[in-house]
């Protein structure tokens, strides 16, 4: 079965496209790159260690943490965070807190099910912190270009990935977070990773639409590691 698209470029030119199923369209929508991004958000990072497959760039876990007696949690507003070497750019502030907003109504809705969302510090209540540290957003009419034309995918394959640590033309998103008891401060758990693009046809009407992607994929991807955190059976890890 094949399913047939065009997508209008720059006018008049227009690229048509002959898409699998099961080809472009089931490739992941973003992928981890290689290098975490420490911007100061977390303050000491030598308490954390590189992580796992499946497990953020870098990971810390409190050993001693009853998971088990937490059913609710505070989810504090999404942090810009900036420092002098920050990727963050100023012209793109509204377009930040938009982002920081829809990051913050995908942590909410992923913890619902299993979690009361509270306002107020008290017994069985965690705390969810976390800070966008980068945000770039991608050009989806060279996205799709080099999506599907080989010159374009050597130009990405010859810069991009040497450059950026990620192909060429697509988003890229950081953050950092941590968990901690709501009431004594302790910290539960933290870390830090880094998203960006693929060369997936889906996701690339919008310049934000990689970062979105990314946001996504952290909010269950939490969801995730509270559920076997818990000990649960049933717990669902979103595809990387």
């Amino acid at each position: 079965m094949m399913m047939k698209c065009a997508h209008r470029l720059a006018s008049p030119f227009v690229l048509s496209c002959v898409v699998l199923l099961g080809g472009f369209g089931g490739c992941a929508k973003t992928q981890q790159m290689h290098e975490p991004l420490k911007t100061g958000f977390l303050e000491d990072y030598s308490m954390l260690r590189p992580g796992q497959e499946g497990e953020a760039l870098l990971v810390y876990k409190n050993q001693k943490a009853d998971w088990k007696s937490y059913d609710k949690a505070i989810v504090d507003s999404v942090t810009i965070w900036r420092d002098k070497d920050s990727p963050l750019k100023e012209e793109w502030k509204a377009d930040l807190q938009q982002l920081a907003d829809y990051f913050w109504d995908k942590l909410v809705k992923a913890l619902m099910p299993n979690y009361k969302i509270v306002s107020k510090p008290g017994p069985g209540v965690m705390r969810v912190t976390v800070a966008i540290t980068e945000a770039e957003a991608s050009n989806p009419t060279m996205d799709i270009i080099s999506s599907v034309l080989p010159p374009a995918r050597m130009l990405t394959g010859a810069k991009g990935i040497v450059a950026k640590g990620k192909p060429g033309f697509v988003g890229a998103a950081s953050v950092e977070a941590k968990i901690t008891d709501a009431q004594t401060g302790e910290l539960l758990m933290a870390g830090v990773d880094r998203r960006a693009g693929t060369k997936s046809l889906s996701g690339t009407t919008s310049s934000w639409s990689d970062v979105e992607e990314a946001y996504q994929y952290w909010a269950k991807k939490l969801k995730y590691r509270l559920c076997r955190e818990r000990g649960e059976m049933n717990c669902i890890e979103p595809e990387e």
